[in-house]
């Protein structure tokens, strides 16, 4: 393959902006991927995966190469929608400047594309590279990453190394990588009661102050007060419901909903295990339901984090901070395979208006990926 026809970051981004990809993202994005990777020697696998309402999901597996060491690239493609107020089209990428435009553009299908130029550039017998790449990593993700693994796993794959495009740096390209995310649980509480009349108590069972009880025991957990990469665990009461639409009747039931991020000091099942027993305590028979979005991981400064730092610097000149600050990806499923470490473009506009990314960092992302991919093939 010669340098001419070697994939083009900033071409490849466009024609994924261009690909209507709102979450669970399927068809046309996929098409276009796939069409970028199938000429560089990739072997492309696409499936579906679950049903509603968290599915169906499609997911695309490319492999190259078999023997040697593994180095995996994993991304997605879906996009939260758009909203409305856009200067341009978000789903028609458009040149201004020296900004790129569109709905993807950093979180994250530009780096997706650099990804695939870097690709191209490391040698094929190098060893062996994946990409992991699923179309719900915005919603749900239950039938996205999840199902990429367990398919990899069927295969006998298993990555030495992961590096996970997501949108990693703050104000200049290279200046954070993440090396771990806290978890996250979000737990619904309900209290049943029996409904009457407010001039007769007695004859009713108010659930609101049985609620309001254990909803005020549970804010004064202190879950812990961080650790040298943390930040403290947090518990939010994020919704509070009734229902009543009168003044005279006493409610036959109240709910709550709580989110908990928490560091790598706690295990989700653990933490909705402990919100269960206080909800028993304060208001028994209540129902509680926990669903567990995701663990914290933690991949501790090392040679992975070093070798991606040297990328950086080679390219950028800067020293990256490693953090493990900002809300969950799918990192917390892939730490489970092997080091996993965070790295892509700035963030400022991810999720925003007229998200746009910087021309010259498309280019430079995929000069410091290859390097990435080279050094992770060489162990």
């Amino acid at each position: 393959m010669t340098a001419t026809t070697l994939p083009d970051p900033l071409a490849l981004t466009k024609a994924l902006i261009d690909c209507n990809s709102i979450t669970p993202a399927r068809g046309a994005v996929f098409d276009v991927l796939e069409a970028a990777l199938t000429p560089l020697g990739f072997a492309v696998e696409r499936f579906v995966a679950g049903e509603a309402p968290d599915g169906p999901v499609e997911n695309l597996l490319a492999v190259r190469g078999s023997g040697g060491r593994h180095f995996a690239f994993a991304g997605h493609l879906d996009v939260v929608p758009p909203g409305a107020g856009w200067a341009s089209d978000p789903f028609q990428a458009e040149l201004r400047g020296e900004l790129l435009h569109g709905r993807g553009a950093v979180d994250m299908k530009g780096a997706i594309a650099a990804f695939v130029a870097a690709a191209a550039r490391v040698p094929a017998g190098a060893g062996t590279v994946s990409l992991i790449i699923t179309g719900d990593e915005e919603g749900p993700a239950v039938f996205g990453t999840r199902a990429l693994i367990e398919r990899m796993a069927a295969r006998g794959l298993k990555p030495d190394l992961c590096l996970v495009g997501e949108p990693t740096s703050v104000n200049r390209l290279g200046d954070m990588i993440k090396i771990g995310r806290r978890g996250s649980v979000n737990i619904w509480i309900e209290v049943p009661g029996k409904q009457g009349h407010v001039a007769y108590p007695h004859l009713a069972d108010n659930p609101v102050p049985r609620l309001v009880r254990a909803l005020a025991a549970i804010d004064a957990i202190t879950l812990d007060e961080g650790t040298d990469w943390f930040q403290p665990s947090n518990i939010e009461i994020t919704d509070l419901e009734v229902g009543n639409p009168v003044t005279n009747v006493i409610p036959a039931a109240a709910r709550a909903r709580l989110s908990i991020r928490f560091n790598a000091l706690h295990r989700g099942e653990a933490l909705a295990r402990r919100i269960a027993e206080i909800v028993a305590e304060h208001a028994p028979g209540a129902v509680v339901t926990p669903r567990i979005s995701g663990e914290a991981f933690f991949t501790p400064p090392g040679d992975f984090s070093t070798l991606v730092a040297g990328a950086i610097a080679a390219h950028t000149g800067l020293s990256p901070e490693l953090s493990t600050s900002g809300g969950t990806s799918d990192a917390r499923f892939l730490s489970a395979l092997c080091p996993v470490v965070e790295f892509g473009l700035v963030n400022a506009t991810m999720h925003k208006l007229d998200e746009a990314v910087a021309i010259a960092d498309l280019y430079a992302l995929a000069d410091i990926y290859t390097d990435i991919a080279k050094a992770a093939l060489n162990g």
